[in-house]
């Protein structure tokens, strides 16, 4: 995993972020109010558990800007024996390897959140591109 301190508070690497609400639910992505209507009392770093591949598939037509082929991945989260909560699941593209292509995944593999840059090309959409951030989260397999 990534080293969540490394610097100044501003060159720190981002975290995979969660919500936690009162109930001890937990929500990817976070929302201000959880599932049962709780209250939400602070964040997880979802980077921080074990996660484990759910469903892959391959987009062959993808959206402007967006890599082609594009592996996604649903995968879970194991938060431990101590909650109880509704699984913690995400949804996000496969990393890729040294030479560009994303990493082959099968289903029940581990993967863990790794941050980039860039989750597709800022030029190719018709919003400009500094009105959004570009950066994001992908898995990669876990050896």
């Amino acid at each position: 995993m990534s080293d969540q301190n490394s610097g100044t508070e501003s060159e720190a690497t981002p975290v995979f972020e969660a919500a936690e609400y009162d109930d001890g639910s937990i929500t990817y992505p976070p929302h201000p109010v959880g599932p049962n209507g709780s209250e939400r009392v602070g964040t997880v770093d979802l980077g921080e558990y074990d996660a484990r591949v759910i469903t892959w598939t391959t987009s062959m037509a993808t959206p402007p800007g967006v890599r082609e082929p594009n592996t996604l991945a649903i995968v879970e989260f194991d938060l431990g024996e101590g909650y109880d909560g509704p699984p913690v699941r995400a949804l996000g593209q496969v990393a890729e390897d040294a030479a560009g292509d994303p990493f082959d995944v099968a289903i029940g593999d581990r993967v863990e959140p790794v941050h980039v840059a860039e989750l597709r090309e800022p030029g190719a959409g018709i919003r400009e591109p500094e009105s959004q951030s570009w950066d994001g989260f992908r898995f990669q397999p876990v050896e």
